[in-house]
This record gives C-alpha cells, structure tokens and sequence, in this order.
C-alpha cells in the first residue's frame, strides 16, 4: 500500500448519506474497509450497548454503551476490537453539516471523545435514528423522499452539536501543525468565497506556504489545495441545493467570473455537472 486509503462517500451513497444498524455478533462484510483508512465525510457511531474501540491517529478510543461519537474526514483509523457492541453507524456528506455544526464537531480536535448519553438522550437517538433508517430504506423516488431524510439527519445531528457543545472535554496537547491547521480550516470557511490562493491563507496565518502545506498533510493527510477545493465544492452543492440561485448565480457568488469554468471545476471534482447534482439531491 503506498499511501493510506480514501474513502469516499459517493461511491455508496447518492444521498449524502449512509445510515445501517449493527447488532450483537455482525461480522464485517466482505467489502467494509475494516483497515487503517480516511473517509472524505463524517462518521457517527451511537452504541447502544456492549463495547468496542477503535484507532483513530494513534490514539485508542474506548467505546461503552450510551456513547455517542464520531470521526471527523481525514482521520485515520480502524477497528480494534468489537466486544459483542450494537448501535448505530451513520456516514455523512459534510454538505450537510451546518458551519454552526461543524464548528462544534472540529473544535474538539486534536481528539474527540466519546459523549456519554443519559437515558433521555439515549431515548431520543434510538427512535429518532430509527425512524430516519426506516425512511432512509423507503423507495428513494417517493414524493419528498430525501427532504424527509434530510430533515431527520439534521435532528440527530442538532443532538449530537447539542452534547458536544455542553463538553469539557480536555483535549490533547494540540501539536503545531494541527494548530495550523485548525486556524487554516477557520480561515478557509470564513474567506473561501474570496481567496483561493494557497499562498494567501499562508501569509494570513504568517508562515511559508510550504510549511503550511508540510503542517496540513501532517496533521490531517491532505494538502492546502486539497482542502480549499472541497470548500468551494462544499459551498457550491449547499447553495444548489438548498438556494434557488441558477449556476451562473453560484458561479459568481463563489468568486467565479467564468460560469463555465466553474462548471468544469466541479464536474472534475464530483464526476457530475452543477445542475446533476441539484436534480438527483432534489427528486
């Protein structure tokens, strides 16, 4: 293996989303990337019961029941052990996270930790994760099918915002290229509509562009273009599928004077053209 596998979520999911319940005993399928890998999205897990740890960049993480977690893209872990746990397993489109949510999930770095739910907020996971599988499994071509699934997402996913946000969690000693990073991905969504230029978030956060680039593949495995290409993507399928702007519109309001180069951009990054992707998120 030269580098560490990329997972990505549309290859399995047209949604933006993959939701599945395990149980006491499941084996991992034949195809399920049990090795070290990254994910290009977000992964909650709700564990119901039993136990379970995981390796998340070299940290082991201890999973009991009525924990509430996740692993946030670009992560590299794999499982460890899998003491008889079930729950739930739900992967997600960083489209669909809030910037308010998104905040809260990413200011837990350098690692997350497991939330321990009380029986309230068990009780609300499990029937609201459990009503969001049933929709989820309905025919896709139903009349609000995925504004449906979307809405239920977005209630489990106010929850978990919700835990994470009352945490004191304290976290690991931040390194200085994870800092870097942190104060990078902050910048990013606050500027990416105007600046694209590597070069530029590095001489706002006063460092080379190379050392910015040597500190972001160090703490998350990807480089500063990367991460400013999935922004702009980000930004452009939130605005074509919650806003009723035209591409040109979009084009223009992500700091693109050429419509038909943003076009291009985007197909090159999500296999499809800007107005494919509105009409298979919206039916």
């Amino acid at each position: 293996m030269k580098d560490i596998p990329v997972h990505l979520l549309k290859e399995r999911a047209t949604s933006g989303l993959e939701i599945a319940r395990f149980l006491e005993g499941d084996m991992p399928k034949d195809d399920e990337p049990i090795g070290a890998h990254r994910d290009d999205h977000y992964i909650f897990f709700v564990l119901e019961g039993g136990s379970a740890s995981l390796m998340i960049d070299f940290h082991e993480i201890e999973f009991q029941s009525a924990n509430l977690y996740y692993v946030l893209p670009g992560q590299v872990h794999h499982r460890i052990k899998n003491d008889g746990a079930f729950g739930w397993f739900i992967a997600i489109d960083t489209m669909l996270i809030s910037t308010d949510y998104r905040t809260i999930f990413e200011n837990q770095l350098l690692l997350q930790q497991p939330f321990s739910l009380n029986d309230t907020q068990a009780r609300h996971c499990k029937s609201l994760l459990s009503l969001l599988y049933e929709k989820y499994r309905e025919d896709d071509q139903g009349t609000f099918y995925l504004s449906v699934v979307h809405s239920l997402l977005q209630s489990f996913l106010g929850i978990a915002a919700a835990c994470y946000s009352q945490t004191g969690n304290e976290r690991l000693a931040l390194s200085r290229p994870a800092q870097l990073a942190q104060q990078f991905k902050k910048l990013l969504v606050e500027h990416v509509r105007e600046l694209k230029s590597p070069s530029t978030y590095a001489v706002k956060l006063h460092v080379s562009e190379s050392y910015l680039n040597e500190a972001l593949k160090k703490a998350t495995g990807f480089s500063v273009s990367y991460w400013i290409r999935q922004e702009i993507i980000l930004e452009a399928k939130r605005l074509l599928y919650y806003s009723q702007l035209n591409v040109k519109e979009i084009a223009h309001m992500l700091g693109y004077e050429d419509h038909a180069y943003f076009s291009r951009f985007f197909k090159k990054a999500e296999g499809i053209t800007p107005l494919a992707f509105r009409a298979d998120y919206r039916k």
